[in-house]
């Protein structure tokens, strides 16, 4: 699809880890900037297969353990084994063990987000998804899982159902700017880029550094035909990314 750089699972994969980093940490709003810098710079190397089941498998090192760290139900010895287990690759393990810890403590949030996290690894997206519904059930106030629940439902090819999640979610917290680039994102699943635009235009408000964001307004101002707003963010990325706004202005701009 032109616009989307350089490939629709690249994108998938940066927003994602974007949004599960921003799930734990103290400093969301700073973690988040960093987070989109970085990967940005990602995302131009091209890295990353389109597949849907691949959404995760070049997150930053220590992102999953920066996440337990910041997990206040999970115990020291129990982050020591799964830090253990993520060095080895080994998501099953994970997935096994968060099972395990569910059914000591079924009301334990946090266990339901090791797994949710370990199935999206695996590309087991309706498990992810059962489990993020399950944490969200138990921690509502948490926005970051309600936007790792939206993004479960992408992966599944189910928009319409990551958008009424994401509406829930807005109902928790209408700052999160990953909430107003996921709404984005499923109305660009949709190819309803008129219902999009203005939810980029939400996450770019509410962190201008959202290099993706950014990225994903300037490319649907193309697919609108909105020249000038498109030539104005196209000079807005260049100070953010000068690689990620040359890909941008490689957009073509349809006519009105």
């Amino acid at each position: 699809m032109p616009g989307r750089a350089p490939s629709e699972g690249t994108w998938a994969a940066f927003e994602y880890a974007k949004l599960l980093t921003e799930h734990h940490t103290k400093s969301r709003h700073r973690l988040a900037c960093a987070a989109a810098a970085v990967l940005a710079a990602l995302t131009l190397s091209g890295c990353l297969s389109p597949t849907a089941s691949l959404l995760l498998g070049l997150l930053p090192e220590g992102t999953f353990t920066t996440m337990l760290s910041n997990m206040q139900g999970v115990s020291e010895p129990n982050r020591e084994k799964l830090a253990a287990l993520e060095q080895k690759g080994d998501w099953t393990g994970i997935a096994q063990f968060a099972e395990k810890n569910i059914a000591v403590d079924p009301t334990n949030a946090d266990w339901w987000v090791v797994g949710g996290y370990a199935y999206s690894r695996l590309g087991q997206h309706e498990r992810a998804a059962e489990h993020f519904r399950e944490a969200v059930r138990l921690s509502p106030d948490d926005i970051d899982t309600w936007n790792q629940l939206a993004q479960a439902y992408r992966s599944l090819g189910q928009p319409e159902r990551a958008i009424r999640t994401l509406n829930n979610a807005l109902q928790v917290n209408r700052d999160s700017p990953v909430t107003y680039y996921l709404l984005g994102e499923s109305f660009t699943d949709l190819k309803r880029p008129d219902r999009a635009v203005g939810f980029y235009e939400q996450a770019v408000q509410r962190n201008p550094e959202f290099v993706e964001a950014v990225y994903q307004l300037g490319a649907t101002y193309a697919r609108l035909g909105r020249k000038t707003d498109f030539d104005a963010t196209v000079q807005l990325l260049q100070r953010l990314n000068p690689s990620a706004a040359k890909k941008l202005a490689e957009v073509p701009v349809s006519a009105r």
